[in-house]
């Protein structure tokens, strides 16, 4: 008798021959990459030096001493020479200092050459490296805060947003949130936040439909979670989104005040905000090496694709774009234990086996990636206002996570797409959270679907259209599958798209002293 391969019975050699196609495919990805910076690499990097702030305008420090560089001497070679080699020579005490000359138009930047250039460099490694080491530093304070007070009790965790858009508003529906149970907290960001080419400075109290992701409001939001961290007797995670014009930065900035994860897909900006496709390539490498050193669990968008794509149809786009996410976060240094990697209950409940489709698919993604903490996400395409019927697909969702042994499993609630919840919609979604995941305890150790039925079935074809798909996108090139529509039906041509302008390919002699320090795990 022939041994089974998991409970779908997945041959070996095509799941081999799937990733294979996604590393080929993502290969030529990586290289434009390398061979590109962006203004958000630069501003992160000069963040990671310990430059904040902002002017009386707004405008954060980084963006005025980085333009003003950029002005005199271009970005190709980026910002860290020119930078201090401006410090070595006297023009500015500190980098706060430098900036605030620089915006004034009392700084003139150069690239410095031969012993001008060692001293610079070796200037910027040391600041730039005292940053990671503090990134660092709050990486092994969460192992020793989990140690102490002790992990979410069982999987998967419960993943609860909260969103009021004012940091001290969201504080305190946290921490009811925790208390009810939820094992991690999101914190949306504002509309269009995504779309501004730098972060907002301090605490913010006037966001819409979502609250400002800044370093301050982290900062707060943490400390919060530490108190209620202490109260409960079990580490509760703060997530928040690395996405967008300014990935990099935030990437940088939840590693400096220890978030947990982050929302951080290597296409969402471009799908779903036309962010132009190398920038948002180029800086989601960047903060994925900020992510792997800082130990933060990304989680990636495949659910968005079937918000506008139909989930039966499309379901192999979704395996597709995982793969993918799997490759360009591997080859970041990411770890198995940090891919969130996105998936979702989106099937129209009025097609017949509806239920059973949505299990070969989430099983599907178990199965493709045992040791990642895949993130399932609730229904809401097909919620309609009838909190009654929302409520039973919210049950149904959860079932089918706990049936699959999901990792992260967002709370959905049975208002969504009709307001913004109350703290009693919570209370109630996480009332539904907690009776399926009690009533059915271990579930998926029992769950085994028939080799030949429905379910495995269903799993294996998509399987098979995930690899001619990979094939075909090898062949073709990512960024030409991107521009055709391939994924959520959005057409993204790799030359058009917000952010272009922030692009420079890299000259001769570029250094970053925060790459090369990332790059040398």
């Amino acid at each position: 008798m022939t041994r089974r391969r998991g409970k779908l019975d997945l041959d070996p050699v095509t799941v081999r021959k799937a990733r294979s196609l996604a590393r080929k495919a993502g290969r030529p990805i990586v290289k434009i990459a390398q061979q590109h910076t962006t203004v958000s690499v630069e501003r992160a990097t000069l963040r990671l030096a310990g430059l904040g702030g902002a002017d009386a305008e707004g405008t954060p420090w980084v963006n005025r001493l980085l333009d003003a560089v950029r002005a005199d001497v271009g970005l190709e070679h980026g910002a860290a020479l020119p930078v201090w080699d401006a410090l070595v020579r006297g023009e500015a005490e500190d980098l706060v200092t430098l900036a605030q000359k620089a915006s004034a138009g009392s700084v003139r930047f150069r690239l410095p050459e031969g012993r001008d250039a060692q001293r610079a460099r070796t200037a910027s490694s040391r600041s730039v490296g005292a940053g990671i080491k503090q990134v660092d530093r709050r990486r092994v304070e969460r192992e020793r805060l989990i140690k102490r007070h002790g992990d979410a009790p069982r999987t998967p965790w419960i993943y609860l947003i909260v969103a009021t858009g004012d940091i001290y508003e969201d504080i305190p529906q946290a921490q009811a949130a925790a208390r009810e149970g939820a094992d991690v907290i999101a914190v949306i960001r504002s509309t269009g936040q995504s779309l501004l080419d730098f972060v907002p400075e301090g605490a913010t109290r006037e966001g819409f439909a979502g609250t400002y992701a800044t370093q301050e409001n982290f900062r707060l939001m943490r400390a919060a979670l530490d108190e209620s961290s202490k109260e409960l007797g079990r580490y509760v995670r703060l997530t928040n989104y690395a996405s967008g014009l300014c990935m990099p930065e935030i990437a940088a900035l939840a590693g400096l005040e220890r978030l947990d994860m982050m929302l951080n897909d290597s296409m969402y900006g471009i799908l779903f905000r036309d962010i132009n496709p190398i920038r948002t390539f180029v800086d989601q490498r960047f903060s994925r090496q900020v992510h792997a050193r800082a130990g933060i669990i990304i989680n990636t968008g495949e659910d968005n694709y079937l918000t506008t794509a139909d989930a039966v149809e499309a379901a192999h786009t979704v395996t597709t774009s995982q793969l993918l996410n799997e490759y360009f976060a591997k080859e970041a240094g990411l770890e198995d234990w940090q891919l969130g990697l996105g998936h979702a209950f989106e099937i129209d409940p009025a097609v017949p086996e509806s239920f059973r489709l949505e299990l070969a698919h989430a099983l599907l993604a178990r199965e493709l990636f045992p040791n990642a903490p895949l993130k399932w996400m609730p229904p809401t395409r097909h919620m309609t206002g009838d909190v009654f019927r929302g409520y039973l697909l919210d049950g149904f969702f959860n079932l089918v996570g706990a049936m699959t042994g999901q990792g992260i499993l967002l709370v959905g609630m049975m208002t969504e797409a009709v307001v913004t919840p109350w703290l009693s919609d919570r209370d109630l979604a996480l009332q539904n959270v907690r009776y399926v995941q009690d009533a059915t305890g271990g579930l998926h150790e029992d769950f085994h679907p028939a080799p030949d039925g429905l379910i495995a079935t269903r799993a294996r074809q998509v399987l098979g259209e995930t690899i001619d798909l990979l094939d075909r996108i090898a062949a073709e090139g990512l960024l030409d599958a991107i521009a055709d529509g391939t994924f959520g039906l959005m057409r993204r041509p790799a030359d058009a798209g917000k952010g272009l302008e922030g692009v420079a390919k890299k000259a001769d002699g570029y250094f970053n002293p925060a790459t090369e320090i990332l790059e040398a795990r």
